[in-house]
């Protein structure tokens, strides 16, 4: 079994757990919670290659701004409406996604084709550095069944503050 089948069981073990988790926290005082995210969001990403997995990238599609669609399009030499057809779609929220997945610019080896002008949410993600966690920690639940770096940080999260102290 591969380090992604791996992950992916363990996800699936303790989604129900996770999900939970993640509502409970949302109910507490948070002050101090982007404090701990980063520190484990430092922690966890000095052990954990992102281009050994890739997985946001296979199964995900980030969300596209008006500015990354026209970044890119100039960066793939065509018009903003001839990408847009070529790799876009608007979603049921109403965000522009790509059409399909894996990403159209993830190389076999794992690299992305546009990684310089890519969108803005695959160069924040996987949102665990960012301010005022608590507005998104749904969105962190979330990835913990997408990203194995974001279910390592929840592990060890869960350590630093277990449910029973919520």
């Amino acid at each position: 079994m591969d380090l992604i089948e791996q992950f992916q069981r363990q996800a699936k073990v303790k989604k129900k757990e996770n999900r939970n988790y993640y509502k409970r926290l949302g109910r507490k005082n948070t002050k101090g919670l982007d404090d701990v995210f980063h520190s484990l969001h430092d922690a966890v990403f000095e052990e954990v290659d992102c281009l050994a997995c890739a997985n946001c990238c296979k199964t995900t599609s980030p969300m596209f701004t008006k500015t990354d669609v026209r970044r890119i399009a100039k960066h793939q030499k065509m018009s903003v409406a001839e990408f847009t057809k070529k790799y876009l779609r608007v979603d049921e929220d109403g965000d522009t996604v790509l059409k399909s997945s894996p990403c159209p610019f993830l190389g076999a080896d794992n690299y992305c084709g546009i990684y310089e002008v890519r969108p803005k949410a695959c160069r924040e993600y996987p949102h665990t550095n960012r301010k005022q966690m608590s507005q998104i920690l749904n969105t962190t639940y979330l990835n913990t069944l997408v990203c194995p770096a974001v279910f390592e940080l929840t592990e060890r999260l869960k350590k630093i503050l277990p449910e029973r102290e919520m």
